[in-house]
């Protein structure tokens, strides 16, 4: 296979990053933005909830948009405007002026995720697209290593207010990379049509099982990852009285099982195809999902909810790259739609299962519970994969 350009790797990994970045370099800030705000617990979350709505929202916004238009000038205006949302975040004087932020960050953020998505499959195919998506796992998953330790490091000179700071400054960073992308997308193969056309798209991609079954595995394994992104917080610190920097060593270490994870993908997707990857993915999100229920329930220790949180967020090294590829792989001529209806659907259970859930209370249980219903309506939805021809 001929060898992919590391810059190329680089900057489109670093696009597909918006999802970490924009909802992880403030979590370990996240009791302290809740009490400096005067709120409660359930809005604080749900400013991490209202992003991921924008995120969702944003993809199937932007996708149809770059397959109209090209993947280059949607991709520059979305993430200037996630830079300044950023920073008009760290002057936001109360919550509901943060939520809504926080929600038009999230819109623009989508947009590095969809286009970037969107030129892999302009320029891959099945196996080589798994890789690449793999390989760019490996940029995108340093972020939640990254993140939350680069956010617990500055909460020892600054108030979360400076990590929103921090983050308009890494939108101007990817900014100044989009730049160097070229479009992949050439006219003679956009698609022409306002509304209408767009709605006959999305149509045509949902009602596509080699789409639907794919984007329903990702999705509802995945939902796990984001149901300890929103709920961990407050379970490992306030319930288990791990610190700010405890935390985000914790979280570092389980973002490292990714990369890990999208490594070994990379490397046996060649030989062993996406769809089988996928189904070990979902097994090791399962196992881990079982046993962090097991955890809650009999154990006090820590160790029985750190260990098998990371088998579940690990496991997402493999759901996310082969689940993508499997999705994109018939959707040549709506790559960019049906990577925002991707997106709708993995970002949409993210933001907005947690929070209901957390009405009732954050708890370890809670959590662990949450979790495994996702991940087994994940396995469930396997039985939609199309089987492999013979």
């Amino acid at each position: 296979m001929a060898r992919v350009p590391a810059s190329q790797v680089l900057v489109l990994g670093g696009l597909t990053a918006f999802g970490p970045l924009a909802l992880d370099l403030y979590l370990p800030a996240l009791p302290a933005l809740t009490r400096d705000l005067g709120t409660t617990e359930s809005l604080g979350q749900a400013t991490m909830s209202v992003c991921m709505l924008g995120l969702a929202a944003g993809q199937l916004l932007f996708g149809p948009l770059s397959d109209r238009y090209g993947r280059r000038a949607p991709l520059l205006i979305g993430v200037g405007a996630f830079a300044v949302t950023a920073a008009l975040c760290a002057l936001a004087p109360s919550i509901e002026l943060l939520l809504v932020l926080r929600l038009l960050g999230g819109l623009a953020g989508a947009c590095g995720i969809v286009c970037a998505r969107a030129m892999v499959r302009d320029l891959y195919d099945g196996a080589a697209a798994a890789r690449m998506f793999a390989l760019l796992l490996l940029v995108s998953g340093a972020a939640p290593v990254v993140a939350p330790v680069l956010g617990s490091q500055l909460l020892r000179i600054t108030d979360w207010r400076g990590l929103f700071w921090a983050l308009a400054a890494i939108g101007i960073v990817l900014f100044a990379a989009a730049l160097t992308r070229p479009e992949t997308l050439p006219a003679d193969r956009r698609r022409a049509g306002g509304l209408p056309a767009t709605a006959r798209s999305v149509r045509v991609v949902t009602a596509d099982r080699s789409f639907l079954g794919p984007t329903l595995v990702l999705s509802l394994t995945c939902t796990g990852m984001f149901v300890y992104i929103a709920m961990g917080s407050y379970v490992l610190q306030d319930g288990y009285g791990l610190g700010a920097q405890a935390y985000g060593a914790v979280f570092a270490v389980n973002a490292v099982g990714i990369v890990a994870a999208g490594r070994v993908s990379a490397a046996l997707v060649d030989r062993t195809g996406p769809r089988r990857l996928l189904l070990a993915g979902v097994a090791v999100a399962l196992t881990g999902a079982l046993g962090l229920l097991a955890g809650t329930l009999f154990a006090t220790s820590v160790w029985a909810v750190l260990v098998p949180l990371f088998l579940v967020v690990a496991a997402v090294g493999f759901v996310l790259p082969n689940g993508t590829a499997l999705a994109l792989d018939g959707q040549r001529e709506r790559a960019g739609t049906a990577s925002g209806v991707l997106g709708l659907a993995q970002f949409g259970f993210g933001a907005v299962v947690p929070p209901v859930v957390s009405l009732g209370g954050v708890t370890a249980v809670a959590m662990a519970v949450t979790i495994l219903v996702s991940v087994l309506a994940g396995a469930a939805a396997l039985g939609l994969l199309r089987r492999p021809a013979r």
